[in-house]
């Protein structure tokens, strides 16, 4: 007997409102990849690593440090993807944003503050521009930011050689104190905290009594609010859902009504405050600005994304995942030191872990095309 329409709809609602098993929702997630390479990662370090001091306090805070400085670039770099786009020049603008804060503060006597804010507006204007340029001449983002990678890059070592013969910037350091904005980007916090736990024997203190681990660096925190922040952006708001759709399909998403390209400009302009952030955080730390700094980082950012799951192609991927992705680019890092491998071999094994990232990406992507 041949089923009628009204039974044929019947059937497809039931299809559509019928409960996803378990195991199918654990496959859709692009963090699942991300996951299992921690864990991974980490077994490996606990037994390869036992007692070099790398899961002491002090170790834990070296290889989360590590990550955090790529996470923030990771975090932005993984919004830009999911939306479909790639961003070449996250480096570049890392070492133009560290001379932008330097030369006015050191060389014109300004105050860091708003050495700070004409950093994040030059950062704005560069987001724009590339965003804009993407939009507007249909280029694919990998040639207009390729171009903005050299052009930021000549600008850094251009501009800061004619203004004071050298590419190097030193004396930060001095204008740090007291400086309201500067705070957020130097020092750590809960030191209180740690204080406390030493005063009570929870954690190891040097021959002062003092806390051998001082408090949680400044950049691990910006690591986590903006992981945090981007997480809700992708899974608890419309834009969110602008950026998935935005990076599945946009000739789709613009016909249902999504704004296209103001969603992928304000990624662009993400990408270039996330580089400006990071820049920040060194000069404050190190105390100088190199127009070098930030080399191969947007390469980093990539790799710690696609490690998280995301795909090259857009439309799938998490700021998690991206986090994650980050942690096992640190542990890996710190911990051959730790283990005492040379380091040389470092790179070769960020190749192969990424290689082996695409292939279970891939994997888990056709998993998930089956399982609807």
């Amino acid at each position: 007997m041949t089923a009628t329409p009204a039974a044929k709809d019947a059937t497809r609602e039931d299809e559509r409102i019928a409960a996803v098993a378990t195991w199918k929702k654990i496959m859709r997630r692009p963090e699942l990849g991300a996951i299992a390479g921690t864990v991974l990662v980490l077994a490996f370090f606990i037994v390869a690593a036992s007692g070099t001091g790398m899961f002491t306090p002090a170790g834990i805070m070296n290889f989360l440090e590590v990550s955090a400085q790529l996470g923030i670039l990771a975090t932005a770099a993984a919004l830009l993807m999911i939306g479909g786009e790639f961003d070449l020049s996250i480096g570049s603008m890392i070492g133009l944003a560290g001379i932008i804060i330097a030369i006015p503060t050191v060389q014109y006597g300004w105050p860091l503050w708003a050495a700070l804010l004409l950093a994040f507006v030059c950062a704005v204007l560069v987001g724009w521009c590339n965003g804009y340029l993407v939009n507007r001449t249909g280029l694919p983002s990998f040639i207009v930011t390729l171009a903005f990678l050299f052009i930021l890059r000549g600008l850094a070592i251009g501009g800061c050689r004619l203004l004071t013969g050298r590419t190097q910037i030193g004396g930060i350091q001095n204008h740090i104190p007291h400086d309201w904005l500067a705070t957020l980007f130097s020092g750590e916090v809960a030191t209180g905290l740690f204080a406390w736990m030493a005063s009570h024997g929870w954690i190891a203190t040097n021959f002062a009594g003092n806390p051998m681990v001082t408090g949680i660096p400044v950049s691990i925190v910006w690591w986590l609010g903006l992981t945090a922040l981007a997480t809700w952006m992708l899974l608890f708001t419309p834009y969110g859902n602008w950026i998935f759709a935005s990076g599945g399909d946009a000739n789709a998403a613009r016909n249902s009504g999504v704004p296209v390209h103001r969603v992928k400009i304000s990624l662009f302009i993400f990408t270039a405050l996330s580089a400006t952030v990071f820049a920040s955080l060194q000069v404050m730390d190190t105390g100088s600005a190199d127009t070098i700094r930030g080399m191969l980082k947007e390469l980093e950012a990539i790799i710690a994304v696609v490690i998280g799951g995301a795909l090259l192609t857009g439309g799938y991927g998490s700021a998690v995942g991206a986090a994650l992705g980050a942690l096992i680019f640190g542990m890996v890092q710190m911990g051959i030191f730790y283990t005492g491998v040379n380091t040389d071999w470092f790179k070769v094994f960020l190749g192969v872990m990424l290689l082996i990232a695409v292939l279970f990406n891939n994997f888990v992507r056709k998993k998930m095309m089956e399982a609807r």
